[in-house]
């Protein structure tokens, strides 16, 4: 895994400030920000370095931390590239990438299989929102009793035609076979799935276990026990049980 260095935020601003020689990331809490896990798996997973500075969501100093890191800044992740750019959409972060570390397996090397994985990653990143709106990601706590609505269960259908057409090609255990982007980006989906025990076949389970046993992700949940307490915006009112749950056919 690459450097993961943890850093306070510092106003760039204020003349003290020595210029970054490296990227720079602003995440939320790990638990809950799947949107900052999608944007530090594209630098953790492909040993690209990158300095973190975390903060912590729905708390007052949330403004000021995201100001901070970047003035107008709405939103988390975002990155500081070594040359003073500034990326506030984790596609953009992951564009940029693929295109800054060309060797590092970002995107698949075949042409076709690179459309196929930026398709998929683009349609995660505008689609699924009953699924996302429904089962937000919680890496703390599993929940017992979920019923999904069916705009969830056509979310889950359309993402098994998805992970099944990739697996079927590649053989797995990731969608193109090495771990990429796409990975990446459907990250939370499987988080999803495995704290909400949602309905899913053996095919999709196993690429759900991949990612549960993904070192970068391992770290990321860890990380995450450390980052406060629970936040209650993300409390569900159902039975608790520990992450990951069982499938319910287990």
């Amino acid at each position: 895994m690459g450097q993961i260095t943890n850093s306070r935020l510092t106003d760039p601003a204020d003349p003290g400030a020595m210029p970054s020689m490296t990227y720079d990331i602003l995440i939320g809490d790990r638990s809950y920000s799947s949107w900052s896990l999608r944007g530090w798996l594209s630098f953790a997973a492909f040993d690209i370095p990158v300095r973190v500075q975390a903060t912590i969501m729905y708390r007052p100093e949330f403004a000021q931390d995201r100001h901070v890191f970047a003035p107008g800044l709405r939103t988390v992740p975002a990155v500081r590239t070594p040359g003073g750019g500034l990326l506030t959409d984790t596609i953009a972060i992951a564009w940029h990438l693929s295109e800054a570390f060309p060797d590092r397996g970002l995107l698949p090397a075949d042409s076709v299989e690179r459309a196929r994985a930026q398709s998929m990653i683009a349609e995660m990143h505008s689609g699924f929102s009953a699924l996302r709106g429904a089962c937000p990601m919680n890496l703390r706590t599993a929940w017992e009793g979920v019923t999904p609505s069916e705009a969830v269960l056509a979310d889950l259908a359309r993402i098994e035609t998805l992970w099944t057409s990739a697996l079927d090609r590649s053989g797995g255990p990731f969608l193109f076979g090495d771990y990429t982007l796409a990975d990446a980006f459907y990250a939370p989906v499987a988080m999803r799935i495995a704290g909400y025990g949602l309905p899913v076949s053996n095919r999709a389970r196993g690429y759900v276990d991949a990612h549960l046993d993904h070192g970068p992700l391992r770290l990321w949940r860890a990380l995450g026990q450390t980052d406060g307490p629970e936040q209650p915006t993300y409390e569900m009112g159902l039975p608790r049980r520990a992450f990951p749950i069982a499938p319910p056919d287990a």
